[in-house]
């Protein structure tokens, strides 16, 4: 298996500027990961493919990473993504342009706020530190902004369209974008029909979002995502007699990451650097709703381990045939088997 495989050709104008608004009236391609047929909905039939039984599982991350322009000495502008802070004051930032940008580089952020390149991460990001800065936290709100993806050009109007309706727990770089299409509304639906709905958290970083930078996958090193699986999701796990739908690519990767055997998972936290590659046998997860992905990700090949490599490349094929957005405000896709709930049963 080669990344050249999971590689196509994504126009420009097919990426996504802005969301659709309600978020539910996005457009829904459901696959069957069995037979490969394909259909075409909106977002808010999709509790028309859920039963009593299922059980949804999302991410229930916030978006807290901030973005900053400084200046360098040298008047040279530079961009910085702060990720995480591993000390007090001491942060993994991914910087633009990161290679003009060495170890002991000053940086300027205005209005009293300055730091300094103290060193590198093993994924091509930075770390730095603040200078003199005691309540930093509240500085970076008031000097930072959300951190959309790069391919986004416009800014959006608030903030909170970039953020799930569920999201509760702040800790992420980006946010988790199968979760955009949901409304409290649809959720309702969801649950009135006896499909029972919980939580993870993945705190989404850099495997999210960094393209596999090499052709044979097992090349591709991940960093790691700190998650939480809690003891109420373990239970409904244990509980649910249907099938296990993910919200998203991290939220398998949470699902999978604690898993302990075919439906068995441990409650608990830890960081996943779990790489989900066609071939892949799924402990926990039975079908996902997911976005339209960048050629040559991560992403890309949790898909096509869901749905198989040629099902993969049809489903692609269609939708960019037949006019689906893609990425981050783009539309969805359910991967989802119809005759797992029968099988089951027999």
């Amino acid at each position: 298996m080669r990344m050249s495989e999971f590689d196509y050709d994504l126009p420009a104008e097919r990426i996504a500027q802005e969301p659709i608004e309600p978020r539910d009236a996005s457009r829904l391609m459901v696959v069957d990961r069995d037979t490969g047929v394909i259909e075409h909905e909106t977002f808010r039939a999709l509790p028309h493919y859920l039963e009593p039984g299922d059980l949804l599982v999302y991410n229930d991350t916030l978006v807290s990473a901030r973005r900053l322009i400084g200046r360098k000495p040298s008047g040279g502008k530079v961009e910085v993504l702060f990720l995480a802070e591993v000390e007090p004051g001491k942060f993994e930032v991914l910087v633009r342009p990161g290679q003009r940008t060495k170890t002991g580089t000053m940086i300027d952020f205005g209005l009293g706020v300055s730091g300094r390149i103290v060193g590198a991460t093993i994924y091509g990001g930075k770390v730095l530190e603040f200078v003199r800065q005691p309540d930093i936290a509240t500085r970076l709100k008031e000097l930072g902004s959300m951190p959309l993806p790069p391919y986004i050009k416009r800014p959006i109007v608030e903030e909170g369209r970039y953020q799930t309706v569920y999201g509760r727990t702040p800790g992420s770089a980006a946010a988790p974008t199968a979760g955009l299409h949901f409304t409290d509304r649809l959720l309702d639906e969801i649950r009135s029909k006896q499909v029972e709905v919980a939580g993870i958290t993945l705190d989404v970083s850099v495997d999210t979002f960094r393209p596999v930078g090499v052709d044979n996958p097992v090349d591709h090193k991940m960093h790691g995502e700190n998650f939480v699986v809690s003891n109420q999701t373990v239970e409904a796990i244990n509980r649910c007699k249907g099938r296990i739908i993910a919200v998203g690519t991290t939220t398998v990767r949470a699902l999978e990451s604690a898993a302990v055997g075919p439906r068995k998972l441990n409650p608990g936290s830890g960081t996943t650097r779990i790489f989900v590659v066609p071939g892949y046998r799924f402990q926990i997860v039975d079908a996902m709703v997911t976005n339209f992905h960048m050629p040559r990700t991560t992403m890309l090949l949790m898909v096509a381990a869901m749905c198989g490599v040629e099902v993969l490349k049809r489903s692609y094929a269609t939708a960019l045939a037949e006019g689906y957005r893609f990425l981050s405000f783009g539309d969805g896709m359910l991967i989802i088997s119809r005759s797992t709930n029968e099988k089951r049963r027999t």
